[in-house]
């Protein structure tokens, strides 16, 4: 499923517009962002949580070379399923 496809389900299921859909959802990923830039958490209970951890700078191999690369630090999003999540899927 892409994002028209999510919005256009998120309408049908809402009983909203596409427009108001799209807004909805764009808003949702603007705040998901801002608050996992900031270093916090973001908790839906029964849905799962977004967290940001670090990862630590390694060393790495060019498969094509085999010559040694250093891989930088970095931070990565995670997300965790809820329970409810994972059951539905089940």
């Amino acid at each position: 499923m892409n994002k028209t496809e999510l919005i256009d389900a998120i309408a049908a299921n809402a009983n909203l517009t596409k427009v108001d859909s799209k807004k909805a959802l764009d808003a949702f990923i603007k705040v998901v962002a801002t608050t996992l830039k900031k270093g916090d958490k973001v908790a839906l209970v029964g849905f799962g949580s977004f967290a940001v951890s670090k990862k630590s700078a390694r060393t790495g191999r060019n498969p094509r070379t085999g010559a040694v690369i250093k891989i930088a630090a970095k931070k990565v999003v995670r997300f965790k399923p809820g329970s409810d999540l994972t059951a539905k899927v089940k």
